[in-house]
């Protein structure tokens, strides 16, 4: 008796492509193939939501699915459990190129949500630094004179060119950063250069009209 072999469905065309989706985003994101005629799921893939092909789709045969658009969303779904779900469907045509089905990816943000939170509790508001534990501490003061130079001018150490490092030991020799017996070396090592290119541009630094005017603070101790 000869075995008789069911026509492959129209939308099996997609199938590597959201096969290929859920692999790549394996386990995170659910991937299912609808069909708009029969308002039923044909394939699915990481299936987080617990259903299963031949369950329906809940689609309603909305006239609004017929329209022209070929992308929906992203728009925001949720889990039994409250959770978020950031989805995106698009339209999927058979092979004579009518509307047949969509694919529908559903990205569980539960993941992502727990590590926003977990990094947001480390990023609270910081209470005011205790001065008396670093007044006397030179290190703290340069570390924190170079974030605030880099902060500023929305550089990276690295990205510093010759005449932003000059500015930056104008304004640590205006704090009176140098006047420690061991800053110009821990000044070197953060700034990846020698010490002797250190003292050639905070020479030059001193040279400009602007450091003339410069009072010198008292001295810190090392």
């Amino acid at each position: 008796m000869k075995k008789i072999v069911a026509a492959p469905h129209s939308l099996a065309i997609h199938y590597p492509t959201a096969e290929a989706v859920a692999a790549l985003l394996h386990p995170h994101a659910e991937v299912v193939i609808h069909d708009v005629v029969t308002d039923r799921v044909v394939r699915i893939w990481n299936a987080f939501s617990k259903r299963r092909p031949g369950a329906p789709s809940y689609l309603g045969h909305d006239p609004d699915l017929l329209k022209e658009a070929g992308i929906y969303g992203p728009y925001e779904k949720a889990n039994p459990d409250g959770s978020r779900i950031k989805s995106i469907s698009a339209v999927l045509r058979d092979k004579d190129g009518k509307r047949a089905g969509f694919l529908c990816i559903n990205l569980d943000l539960s993941k992502f949500d727990a590590a926003i939170a977990l990094l947001s509790a480390f990023a609270t508001p910081l209470t005011d630094r205790p001065e008396p534990l670093f007044r006397h501490d030179w290190r703290e003061q340069i570390n924190l004179e170079i974030r605030d130079f880099l902060a500023e001018t929305g550089k990276s150490m690295a990205a510093l060119d010759r005449a932003d490092r000059i500015s930056l030991l104008a304004r640590l020799d205006k704090a009176a950063l140098f006047q420690t017996r061991n800053a110009t070396p821990f000044i070197a090592q953060a700034l990846g250069v020698s010490r002797a290119t250190v003292y050639g541009l905070l020479a030059e630094a001193r040279r400009s009209p602007a450091a003339k005017t410069i009072s010198k603070p008292k001295r810190v101790k090392s």
